[in-house]
């Protein structure tokens, strides 16, 4: 069992590689991204409210998002199996107040994979993908598949994210770098962080994944 946090800019692929983990190890995907576009579509209170942030590409104000992975993170599944943190922290109070979370926990956390990709590179991923309003299945260019068709995993409209627009994209980039610089420093103080280059196939790119974490595709 671990409780590792998955760190990475927007389109590097930190859910791809979580969720790739979780099927492997058992480990639970606790995606911060996909917790919100879950309130955001059901249109509760804590979903309208995040929603401004993000469509501006902003991050999501630290109250909210404590108080959401707080109560994740204090379910049975995650008490059990562990927990790969996707999304959450990106900033130092974030980290901080994650720590408080886990002492309260009597949980430890046992290292940050950070997964570096180009500011270019992440430009051009994020603005050629299109996303399933119904489900959230991500589609790349690979898929060939564009605005307005069927997914291919439940048959909902795809459609492009308004923080996937180029200048959106940029924003958020900017936002990232800002706001992450310093957590970056703050776990690799704590010899608890792991960078790996996000260059590559999902395959190649899982397999440092886990060599950083001194794992194996056979476990």
């Amino acid at each position: 069992m671990k409780r590792l946090i998955i760190l990475g800019a927007p389109g590097v692929g930190k859910g791809t590689q979580a969720k790739r983990l979780q099927e492997d190890f058992g480990w639970v995907h606790v995606s911060t991204g996909d917790m919100l576009r879950d309130a955001m579509r059901e249109e509760t209170s804590l979903g309208n409210e995040a929603k401004a942030y993000i469509e501006k590409g902003e991050l999501v104000p630290d109250e909210i998002m404590v108080g959401l992975v707080g109560n994740r993170l204090n379910q049975e599944d995650c008490l059990r199996r562990g927990f790969i943190l996707d999304g959450f922290p990106r900033t130092v109070p974030q980290a901080e107040k994650l720590d408080d979370l886990l002492e309260r926990l009597d949980l430890e956390l046992d290292g940050v994979v950070s997964i570096d990709v180009s500011r270019e590179e992440i430009v051009r991923r994020l603005s050629q993908r299109v996303v399933c309003e119904k489900c959230g299945y991500v589609i790349t260019t690979k898929e060939d598949l564009e605005e307005g068709q069927k997914c291919p995993s439940c048959g909902g409209r795809l459609v492009r994210r308004k923080d996937d627009e180029p200048e959106t994209i940029r924003h958020r980039l900017e936002v990232y770098e800002e706001q992450t610089r310093s957590l970056i420093r703050y776990y690799e103080d704590r010899n608890l962080l792991w960078v790996v280059d996000g260059l590559g196939t999902v395959d190649e790119i899982y397999t440092k994944v886990l060599s950083s974490l001194g794992l194996s595709p056979e476990k």
